[in-house]
């Protein structure tokens, strides 16, 4: 089976700096099929707060619901384990080290340039091929003139600039946060309803041309007293409803209670967005992808430990597998087996490879990308050589490549080297143990250094 669609049209990649093909006649577009695609990231959700990931009190029907129509990934990772870079990475398919951004903007540079403007987003590569566009949700890779989601790709955007707001009063840093388009806009709601319902009007709209939704919600991401109201209380929000589905009291001060009523929440607004795909009768022709963003941070003594990582080692901000192994599921009617478990090595940097080969474009001559087409994999149509993943974020250093592990905790301190089909949760150094392997990952993570430095 083939998984570049068929194009039944000349491809002129001249126009553009990157390769894009030219827009295609209405009658050319409708004999492709090619497919919708929905795209969903959740922000800072745990490898283990799902049921279809072990989770045995968390209620989370609709995505475990999706993992078996679709395929459930064991060994998906995120290319940075902090919220602007894991965007930045799954928007252009680079490493965070050649686009230049490799830290977490700050509240005011949420407003600078962020993500530099040469750099090319999957929206830019699919709206040539005819696809109309959407965002909505959290942005984080800059909100300067020129840097805005309508000024990169996007047809539509409606959502935040920065790192996380207050559920209701879409509050950040104490400066409001929320626009459509160019526009600030005060709405009221809870900000995973508001993105899901934007979502659902996108997909009821008729058009003759597919569509790409970018639905980065900002839940489950803890609570943040800068971001409240004068006097309300730093805690997880949910609606009423959501604590319902557990029997808890929704005036709970349980800091863990209240955090699977989000993750609840979460669950049911997304469970909206694929209803209305079927109402909408687009489920057979739509990809959806789904994932977090990174792990879920394990801050300690800030009462937000909550969240569950297991069987990972650590969360959010390390290289430890906690911080960058994520639940991820793709569904893809009558292309991916419903209810498949799939242990092929994955990487965010792989979304944007996959989704323009899907949309029958070409992938750029001129520019590197990081990521390969995803679909072989996943139906085992192809058995490739392990794969080499590398990671570089604060003073972490790390390499993923076939079962083994490399971690570095700091740049003047060794390398420790793990087996992670015997050891998940890296507990064992086999450094020592394994002198040769050790050493052919330090290699290579060397000359990787090197190349990306080149950008």
């Amino acid at each position: 089976m083939s998984y570049r669609l068929p194009c039944f049209w000349i491809i002129l990649c001249s126009l553009t700096s990157f390769n894009l093909c030219e827009s295609v006649t209405a009658a050319e577009k409708s004999e492709t099929k090619r497919p919708n695609i929905l795209l969903i990231t959740a922000d800072n959700l745990g490898y283990g707060d799902l049921g279809c990931y072990g989770n045995q009190v968390m209620k989370t029907p609709v995505l475990d619901q999706l993992a078996a129509e679709g395929v459930r990934l064991t060994d998906f990772y995120t290319a940075s384990p902090t919220c602007t870079v894991s965007r930045a990475t799954l928007l252009t398919g680079r490493y965070p080290q050649r686009i230049g951004l490799n830290h977490q903007l700050s509240a005011d540079e949420n407003y600078g340039d962020g993500l530099r403007k040469s750099e090319t987003l999957i929206p830019q590569y699919l709206k040539p091929l005819g696809y109309r566009t959407a965002c909505f949700g959290k942005w984080n890779v800059g909100f300067s003139p020129g840097s805005r989601p309508t000024e990169r790709g996007f047809d539509e955007f409606f959502g935040f600039a920065a790192g996380n707001i207050d559920y209701y009063h879409h509050y950040y840093a104490g400066r409001h946060d929320l626009w459509r388009g160019l526009k600030e806009v005060f709405v009221k709601g809870y900000s995973t309803d508001l993105f899901a319902d934007a979502a659902c009007q996108y997909i009821a709209a008729e058009s003759e041309q597919p569509f790409f939704i970018y639905l980065p919600f900002n839940a489950p991401h803890f609570p943040s007293q800068r971001n409240k109201q004068p006097g309300q209380g730093n805690e997880w929000q949910a609606p009423e409803r959501a604590f319902e589905k557990y029997g808890y009291d929704p005036q709970t001060t349980n800091p863990q209670e209240r955090y699977r009523a989000v993750v609840t929440a979460l669950d049911t607004a997304i469970g909206r967005v694929l209803k209305q795909l079927d109402a909408s009768g687009l489920r057979d022709n739509t990809i959806v992808i789904w994932y977090s963003d990174n792990g879920a941070f394990m801050l300690k003594d800030r009462g937000l430990e909550v969240a569950s990582n297991k069987p990972l080692r650590d969360g959010g901000v390390t290289l430890w597998e906690g911080g960058i192994r994520v639940p991820a599921i793709i569904r893809y009617p009558d292309h991916l087996k419903a209810g498949s478990v799939s242990q092929s090595q994955l990487i965010s940097l792989d979304i944007l490879p996959t989704l323009v080969t899907l949309a029958g474009g070409q992938l750029p001559a001129g520019r590197i990308l990081d990521g390969q087409d995803m679909l072989p994999a996943l139906t085992a149509q192809d058995s490739p050589e392990p794969r080499t993943f590398f990671f570089q974020y604060r003073n972490f250093s790390g390499v993923r490549r076939g079962k083994y592990k490399l971690v570095r905790i700091k740049p003047d301190q060794p390398f420790m080297l793990f087996d992670l089909e015997q050891d998940l949760s890296e507990t064992t150094n086999l450094a020592e143990r394994h002198p040769e392997i050790l050493t052919a990952l330090q290699q290579s993570y060397a000359k990787w250094e090197r190349e990306v430095a080149e950008k």
